[in-house]
């Protein structure tokens, strides 16, 4: 990890010393980025996007699975990923510090969490942590949803089924998608069947659902039910290539709020990503001001104020 933060302090010098620091190339134009089918960096990619087409860039935004992706920007075949999980993708961190083919430009969300949890009114029948899944083995159906095939946190669950301590001896993962995952709880919920599952905040399900986290995770998810941070990473050399870009990712940092906010108008309210990112700025602009500060349009003008005219506002 040192070779990483290493990294960022001399990005740092680079992005705020110079004027010429902020002259990027034709060849910086198009952003690729990569997008794991999570609504949460759906909801950032989709604000990159904006901003960044407002300054006269082109966003190129492919969907791919999380070891793809980070295969994609080990061999440049991408330039930027907003949804480093940590620690729960830490391997991937490792490969990619080994290898030197990744930068940290800035971790763009604390206070998120990443663990297994269950609807409240089965919590309140006494399942509280992951001790207390075997014990109830038939009433789950020795069933835990999971996400997308190949994800981290998949496979930390196979872990956890093949940990002989949890007794889950005989349990199954479901693979599934973000959205079909949720179905499956929301389908419980209605009957109050009972249902585990991955669960993460920041993500519009905490209001949806009663939702209670489970403990006794901590060796695959983490501390603090699995306490994460979301950092954005570019490939090694692009924030030298493109220093006014990356200036845009280094101040590209979001909250539990803004990001809870922007999920819920694609999932509860069915926008399209761009359009509730363009919706919740023109709601909350003074965001601009610390998302655009020191940096400009691909013409080098003045991006805060580029941003607003084409936005509107």
């Amino acid at each position: 990890m040192k070779k990483l933060a290493t990294t960022t302090f001399v990005l740092a010098i680079t992005l705020l010393g110079g004027r010429h620091a902020f002259a990027d190339s034709t060849a910086c134009r198009t952003v690729k980025l990569s997008d794991p089918g999570w609504t949460d960096i759906t909801s950032t990619n989709s604000v990159a996007s904006v901003l960044l087409e407002s300054l006269g860039y082109k966003a190129d935004v492919k969907t791919m699975s999380v070891p793809i992706g980070y295969e994609a920007l080990k061999n440049k075949e991408t330039d930027v990923f907003l949804g480093n999980w940590m620690p729960a993708q830490q391997k991937f961190r490792d490969d990619l510090d080994k290898s030197k083919s990744a930068e940290l430009i800035v971790t763009n969300l604390t206070g998120a969490k990443f663990t297994l949890a269950v609807p409240s009114y089965v919590a309140a029948q006494g399942v509280k942590s992951f001790v207390d899944l075997a014990t109830n083995a038939d009433k789950f159906e020795n069933r835990i949803y999971g996400i997308e095939p190949g994800a981290p946190a998949n496979q930390n669950i196979e872990k956890i089924i093949s940990d002989e301590k949890f007794g889950l001896n005989g349990w199954k993962l479901v693979e599934s998608g973000e959205q079909a995952m949720l179905a499956q709880v929301e389908r419980a919920a209605r009957t109050q069947k009972w249902v585990v599952f991955l669960a993460w905040a920041p993500h519009p399900m905490n209001t949806k659902f009663e939702l209670t986290y489970l403990s006794g995770g901590d060796d695959y998810f983490g501390a603090n039910f699995g306490g994460a941070e979301v950092n954005t990473l570019a490939r090694t050399g692009w924030a030298s290539e493109c220093p006014n870009a990356a200036k845009l990712f280094s101040n590209l940092v979001f909250d539990l709020n803004i990001e809870n906010a922007l999920m819920g108008k694609i999932l509860d309210e069915g926008e399209e990503g761009r359009a509730a990112a363009k919706e919740w700025i023109k709601a909350n602009p003074g965001q601009l001001d610390i998302w655009l500060k020191d940096v400009k349009t691909v013409e080098g003008a003045p991006g805060l104020e580029a941003v607003r005219a084409a936005l509107g506002i």
